[in-house]
């Protein structure tokens, strides 16, 4: 049986006052922390979609849902919220253009099986394995290549508007080099929204989809198809989910003082059913997200019970079809 219930906790003074997994503050402090994850996760899990094609309410159901879905698989212990991976976007748009859209959910829907297996085998037999197989400067490797992977994509969009990509960059940039804390954590989205602002003022951003897009109705739903062609290059994208979610577990488990080392399988096979999930339907493949780790070190809560509101707040904001049209609208210079 899983545990759904917390313990109630006051603050009290102290910097060594720390919010348990298993325990939560009281529920109006809980669902502002929560809003906050959600605030946390939300320009670097939509900016997945918005490059790779795919309907961001689709996504953000299925992040919420699949954040959802990883509390439960991990038996309510190990707190994390479920974005987009942006490890994916390099296959998936390599999937699209030379076969449709179907082949890369497809494409997601064997990430999502080859990662539940690995994590069924850490499982069993521990992680040993994967850091011999693994280490640090293969794993990356693999993430810088996945980062020049999408330089062309950031130079076109970049160039179809050049002035709102620089403030946004220099923006980006500056949050990152000058803020260690919650601030810099949202770096990504603060910069999206400044150069969203700015793009509007300056008439870069078609309004017509969100003046027409409707405020309660659900997300457009895609099917994946098998194409054996475009599955090579998906597997570097595994390797990536893998050190995430175990980079993940063990940040959890430094922070908390528990030893959370025991849960790396589940956690693994949770990201795995997460992204088979969102395949199916048409969303972008998952993983744990160092915002939201920024989020639980800045406020040193660490329950489980505000991950439960932000997949839940996820899944209201997606069945808003002025969300993700307004998502949709990003201008091309802060894609850049």
């Amino acid at each position: 049986m899983i545990p759904l219930t917390w313990r109630p906790v006051e603050t009290r003074g102290g910097h060594d006052f720390v919010v348990a997994p298993d325990e939560r503050l009281s529920w109006p402090r809980t669902l502002g922390i929560g809003a906050q994850h959600v605030v946390a996760m939300f320009g670097a899990t939509f900016l997945v979609p918005v490059l790779t094609g795919f309907p961001p309410a689709t996504t953000l159901l299925f992040s919420g849902i699949g954040t959802l879905l990883f509390l439960l698989i991990t038996g309510n212990r190990l707190p994390s919220y479920l974005g987009s991976s942006f490890s994916v976007i390099a296959p998936v748009t390599a999937a699209v253009a030379s076969h449709g859209a179907g082949s890369a959910l497809g494409g997601l829907v064997a990430v999502g099986v080859l990662l539940i297996g690995i994590g069924l085998t850490v499982q069993l037999v521990g992680t040993h394995w994967i850091e011999v197989t693994l280490p640090p400067v293969v794993t990356g490797a693999i993430v810088a290549l996945i980062g020049f992977n999408l330089a062309p994509a950031a130079k076109t969009n970049f160039e179809r508007g050049p002035l709102v990509g620089i403030v946004t960059l220099v923006l980006l940039v500056a949050a990152l080099a000058f803020f260690r804390g919650l601030i810099g954590r949202l770096a990504i989205f603060l910069a999206v929204a400044a150069g969203y602002l700015l793009a509007l003022t300056l008439g870069e951003v078609d309004t017509a989809g969100i003046a027409a897009a409707g405020w309660l109705g659900l997300p457009t739903f895609q099917t994946p198809s098998l194409t054996v062609a475009v599955l090579p290059m998906f597997l570097p994208a595994v390797i990536a989910l893998v050190a995430e979610n175990i980079g993940h577990v063990k940040s959890v488990g430094q922070m908390t003082g528990v030893d959370t080392d025991p849960l790396t399988g589940r956690a693994l096979a949770a990201d795995g059913v997460a992204t088979v999930l969102a395949g199916l339907g048409g969303g972008s493949a998952t993983t744990t997200y160092a915002e939201n780790i920024g989020v639980m070190a800045a406020t040193r809560v660490y329950s489980t019970a505000a991950y439960w509101v932000a997949g839940m707040v996820a899944i209201v904001l997606s069945l808003c079809p002025k969300v993700g049209a307004a998502i949709s609208a990003i201008p091309p210079g802060v894609l850049g």
